[in-house]
């Protein structure tokens, strides 16, 4: 079994900044950490999940297109800890957002998900 935790949402305006934080826990996750893909979503009321980013063990990444050159996704493995630092943001940006893992392999599915942090950011 593997724990998530998001913390770093909040309140703020257009064109700010925040950092989210996810931290992993269990039994094997963080020895086995090089296994994983980290990834954050979000959704927004009345909206269906989406993808924003995603990065592996060795810190390759990949980012939905709304948020490239703006979010930038990391991850600490001594820590088993995701991050995203989104920049310049909208309101749009607006959402509640997770963090998922899953393991690094193709098709694999996201078995685990955090609880969700809210980003409100106002115009």
């Amino acid at each position: 079994q593997v724990q998530l935790v998001e913390s770093g949402g909040g309140l703020v305006q257009a064109g700010g900044s925040l950092r989210l934080s996810c931290a992993g826990s269990g039994r094997t996750f963080s020895s086995s950490i090089s296994g994983y893909i980290m990834s954050w979503f979000r959704q927004a009321p009345g909206k269906e999940r989406e993808f924003v980013a995603a990065i592996n063990w060795s810190g390759g990444s990949t980012y939905a297109d709304s948020v490239k050159g703006r979010f930038t996704i990391s991850r600490d493995n001594a820590k088993s800890t995701v991050y995203l630092q989104m920049n310049s943001l909208k309101p749009e940006d607006t959402a509640v957002y997770y963090c998922a893992v899953k393991l690094a392999y193709a098709g694999a599915p996201y078995d685990y998900w955090g609880q969700g942090t809210q980003v409100t950011v106002s115009s």
